[in-house]
């Protein structure tokens, strides 16, 4: 068995992982790993090759291939140890990595600090329960994309998109442009799932039907998907009788949520949290595993790539503070969700000057007001003309001198 000795090790090549990386490299960490499963580094950039990315990092719109190709070059020019086609099976709370691939077979990374940059993964349509047969034709949002943009196959002529996540609709344009017909994107919330910017650019603009409070309650056909019935759904998510639609169709692409990729994060016991599904973290990004360290979608679903690639960094500064035994101590100051807040991260903080806090609303408030209490006092206060549940709010306060918990509210004026 290959042993390889690192201070700091960064599970995932995707764009958190990257940042990471890269940032640890410039804040003279000596040696950093990066590993990362796929045959190649970006994650799920390399099959992006739609703009909207790097307006907030780079001030200019990029696809997701030249964010990737910018990391990657970037990397290229340092001595980071970069092992692709690497899957790591285990991580210990010694801080221990054991991964395997075809040419080295098992390795050991000893490393003093890891960073989780895992991303996440797509829910399939066993965890949305639609009834029916099990055919052939029934993808995820992200596999339809990797067979077009990547593999160059259209996977079928005439399509149906349950979900309105942002990779569904931007499928849904994508779709289009190729030929595909798009009978219409369905939605079981009242609300659409993705970023306005896509609802008007991927469906307005096509003249694709977004059907808001319906779901797909069955699936027809043997070999091949052959339709599916929609219906609509009341309140509490339940389809309503006779409302039922049969539509033919040979492609039910899912577009349904993301779920942060942890399965290494609950086998060494770090603390999940209920809302968010990823790892709970401090300021430094730090989890509740001293020295272990998480960052982008495994921490939580982010909309914008660039918030992901600022949380890399974060990770890889609070590593660096962790090797230099600076930041050892107990987060000491808890950050509450708020009347209308659905979750904050990070969900602990040290005494900082500076802490960036995300977070997301559960509903769609005009006039919005965010405001942020440390006990009764007000520390920070900014006004949004709108705010809605898919559209992240980054809130950036000065936490030098606070002692008492942090919450979040968000109300309408």
């Amino acid at each position: 068995m290959q042993i390889i000795d690192v201070d700091l090790c960064v599970i995932g090549g995707g764009p958190a992982g990257m940042a990471a990386a890269l940032r640890a490299k410039e804040l003279g960490i000596k040696s950093v790993a990066l590993i990362e499963r796929d045959k190649e580094l970006g994650g799920i950039l390399n099959q992006c090759i739609h703009d909207g990315f790097g307006i907030i990092k780079f001030n200019k719109q990029m696809s997701g291939c030249e964010y990737a190709g910018h990391y990657i070059n970037a990397l290229q020019k340092t001595d980071v140890q970069i092992f692709c086609d690497t899957m790591v099976l285990e991580i210990t709370t010694k801080k221990n990595i054991y991964a395997v691939n075809p040419k080295s077979g098992l390795m050991l990374f000893n490393a003093k600090a890891i960073v989780l940059a895992m991303g996440c993964r797509e829910r399939t349509r066993p965890q949305v329960g639609i009834l029916g047969t099990r055919p052939a034709g029934i993808m995820t949002a992200g596999a339809v994309q990797k067979y077009i943009n990547i593999d160059g196959y259209l996977p079928g002529e005439n399509a149906v998109i349950l979900g309105s996540g942002d990779i569904g609709l931007i499928m849904a344009r994508r779709m289009k442009l190729e030929g595909v017909n798009v009978n219409g994107v369905f939605e079981i919330m009242p609300t659409p799932g993705g970023l306005r910017r896509n609802i008007v650019q991927c469906l307005d603009d096509y003249n694709i039907p977004l059907h808001l409070s319906t779901t797909i309650v069955k699936v027809h056909g043997k070999k091949r998907i052959e339709g599916v019935t929609a219906a609509k759904v009341d309140e509490n998510r339940n389809p309503i009788p006779n409302t039922e639609k049969y539509i033919p169709c040979d492609l039910l692409v899912l577009s349904v949520g993301l779920i942060p990729e942890n399965e290494l994060s609950r086998k060494i016991g770090i603390k999940i949290d209920k809302t968010t599904k990823g790892p709970i973290v401090d300021n430094n990004m730090m989890t509740s595993v001293d020295g272990i360290f998480a960052a982008g979608n495994v921490v939580s679903v982010f909309d914008l790539v660039d918030y992901v690639s600022k949380t890399g960094e974060k990770a890889a500064e609070g590593a660096h503070d962790f090797i230099k035994s600076l930041s050892a101590e107990t987060a000491e100051i808890e950050v509450i969700p708020g009347e209308n807040v659905s979750f904050i991260m990070p969900q602990k903080i040290k005494k900082s000057a500076q802490i960036d806090l995300f977070l997301r609303v559960n509903t769609s408030i005009k006039n919005a007001r965010a405001t942020v209490y440390s006990g009764d006092n007000i520390i920070y206060t900014k006004k949004y003309i709108a705010v809605h549940p898919p559209e992240m709010i980054a809130i950036n306060i000065n936490a030098d001198n606070l002692s008492e918990n942090i919450r979040i509210d968000v109300k309408g004026e």
